[in-house]
């Protein structure tokens, strides 16, 4: 996407670099992400994804500009953020001590007063939230007594308690099973069909591939950005992952399948070589 298009955009990010403990992991990059869509973010480990993704959530500190819904994300104070923009980081933990109920309810803290009780509001929010991510029967248990699967389940629903216009997620789908997975890519549409954006790390290629928009990374840097569908796009993921991928349409829907390069042939045998006849003087 072109810096000259003007589309509503929830995130604008024209970055000089970005280093952790010294070591540059962002280099020069430029993205700007649509409102009202899913972008799926991918590309090789190392490639900046998640740092990208946490520089956005003012997690990060980099260089350069980050534009969140048309204002500079430095100028959002704390709480209209935490209201407008959305978390749900790798590996997080959310209270092994809280019940998932209460985990859950802890995305309704932008919202509330400071030690104000949970308004009805707020307990509607979350039973909608867990009964999206079908995690409601489990409420009143432990969050360390629960499944790796069904924890993501918990603190995915916790984001989704927010409310909020824009949802980061950073390798949303770990630890679910497929049909969880299919459950999640419904909840995606289902946001953006409301209107909201969905931003999300993945590595899962072949859900990635159903994005509205595919952001291609690479040694810390944006390789590509365009639709799923795009050649140009298949070129890209291509590229990016060693031209191992194959990438084709089955029922209209497009997989990335990753191969192993050919082995090398093996020597041939000496008593296998062909003769090599001496070069004679043309008659």
């Amino acid at each position: 996407m072109s810096r000259g298009l003007h589309l509503p955009m929830a995130f604008e990010v024209d970055l000089l670099g970005l280093q952790l403990q010294g070591q540059p992991v962002l280099k020069t990059l430029y993205t700007a992400l649509p409102r009202q869509r899913w972008t799926a973010i991918v590309g090789p480990n190392g490639a900046g994804k998640s740092t990208l993704l946490r520089a956005m959530a003012s997690l990060l500190p980099a260089q350069g500009r980050i534009d969140f819904l048309d204002r500079p994300l430095g100028d959002w104070g704390p709480k209209a953020r935490a209201r407008s923009l959305s978390w749900l980081g790798q590996n997080e933990s959310g209270g092994d001590d809280l019940s998932a109920y209460e985990v859950v309810m802890l995305g309704r803290l932008p919202h509330q007063a400071w030690l104000s009780p949970p308004s009805a509001e707020d307990h509607e929010a979350v039973a909608q939230a867990m009964r999206q991510t079908q995690c409601w029967d489990w409420r009143e248990r432990r969050l360390q007594r629960l499944s790796g699967g069904e924890r993501q389940r918990v603190l995915l629903a916790r984001a989704l308690a927010v409310q909020a216009e824009v949802l980061l997620m950073d390798e949303p789908l770990a630890h679910l099973d497929p049909p969880h997975q299919a459950d999640w890519l419904d909840c995606v549409r289902h946001l953006t069909a409301q209107g909201r954006t969905v931003i999300s790390v993945l590595h899962e290629l072949n859900i990635a591939l159903q994005a509205d928009e595919l952001v291609v990374m690479a040694a810390g840097q944006v390789h590509h950005q365009g639709a799923p569908a795009d050649p140009a796009t298949h070129r890209a993921l291509q590229a990016v992952f060693d031209d191992r991928l194959q990438i084709l349409q089955v029922q209209g829907q497009w997989l990335a399948l990753p191969f192993s390069p050919a082995p090398a042939a093996p020597p041939p045998a000496a008593g296998d070589l062909a003769p090599v006849l001496p070069l004679r003087r043309p008659a």
